[in-house]
């Protein structure tokens, strides 16, 4: 396993970046970590020691990258949800490509030799989902201006980091599960909703969008464990731009899963399709991708089920809603 001295963290305060803080902290107990946060924002985990700056403040970014001469980033910040980047384009690319671009500027001047993991996407494929499960090989053919400004952070970092470090691009799929409770995503807003409706506290009615999508989902532990053999194998992996899917190879269509969820419900209730969820007319009708590649380099497979991930995602929103009474 590689060993790191000195790690950062972009989007550690979020739902998969607080699982991967915690695998970080218990695999390198001896490194410095270091997780950057914006100006007034909250959480993150405590074995992670702030870097306070905003991810498109340049002069900021330089001068922590400067300061920490990280050997191992990992770039999980981002607008990570399509729904609210359809909505707010020039936030999105503000965020998603300017904001990588700094740090990976920052990083080729500083600490050009170091490992610079990002988190991408599996959307960067887009239109090309037509032709069925892809590999990384498959054409990007981003269809909205969340994949978009992935697929250009993607380019932007290979040539800033290609010459002498080391860059992993991810593109996992869907990933959800215990710790996601931003409604701007289906499962999480299912789970949320049904937790709401077993309480009392909402009527037995859950909104959706269009449920006749199918989704290749991973559990976000599988995720995590994906990223961690990453981060372990960087050093011996055999280009300085490495790419790789997260991915089961399977879609499942979105009312399989509601379905599922609804099984487990313990009140009843009525789905009412909520136009304000539904999503253009250019949307993908099935996702799924091969991670053959990520297996054949690092020995992943998911360990998680479908059952698995959705059992955990309706317990956390559960105990979430628990709190929330015992608060109010």
């Amino acid at each position: 396993m590689a060993a790191f001295e000195r790690i950062l963290v972009t989007g550690g305060a979020g739902f998969v970046g607080g699982h991967l803080c915690a695998a970080l902290a218990e695999a390198y107990p001896q490194a410095t970590r270091s997780l950057l946060l914006r100006p007034g924002e909250r959480g993150g985990h405590e074995a992670f020691a702030a870097a306070i700056a905003d991810l498109v403040d340049e002069a900021a970014i330089d001068a922590i990258i400067a300061r920490l001469r990280p050997d191992l980033i990992v770039h999980l910040a981002g607008q990570s949800s399509i729904a609210q980047a359809l909505h707010a384009a020039e936030l999105t690319w503000r965020v998603n490509f300017h904001g990588s671009f700094a740090l990976g500027a920052a990083v080729a001047r500083h600490c050009p030799e170091a490992v610079f993991l990002f988190a991408s996407t599996a959307a960067a494929y887009g239109a090309s989902f037509r032709d069925g499960v892809l590999s990384e090989d498959a054409p990007l053919r981003p269809v909205d201006v969340y994949s978009r400004s992935k697929v250009a952070a993607e380019s932007a970092l290979a040539d800033l980091l290609a010459p002498r470090g080391r860059l992993i691009v991810a593109r996992p799929v869907n990933h959800s599960g215990p710790g996601q409770r931003n409604r701007n995503f289906a499962l999480a807003s299912f789970a949320a909703q049904i937790a709401a409706i077993e309480a009392g506290r909402a009527e037995p009615r859950l909104k959706v969008g269009d449920l006749s999508k199918a989704r290749d989902f991973l559990d976000v532990r599988d995720v995590i464990d994906a990223y961690m053999r990453l981060i372990a194998s960087a050093r011996d992996l055999p280009a300085s731009v490495s790419i790789f899917n997260i991915a089961s190879g399977r879609a499942h269509r979105m009312e399989a899963l509601l379905e599922r969820l609804r099984g487990r419900a313990k009140a009843p209730f009525e789905i009412k399709v909520d136009s304000a969820l539904l999503r253009p007319a250019s949307d993908i009708a099935s996702v799924a991708c091969d991670a053959t590649r990520l297996t054949d380099a690092t020995g992943w497979r998911p360990r998680h089920d479908i059952d698995d991930m959705l059992q955990a995602l309706l317990d956390d929103a559960r105990a979430a809603e628990a709190q929330a009474a015992k608060a109010s």
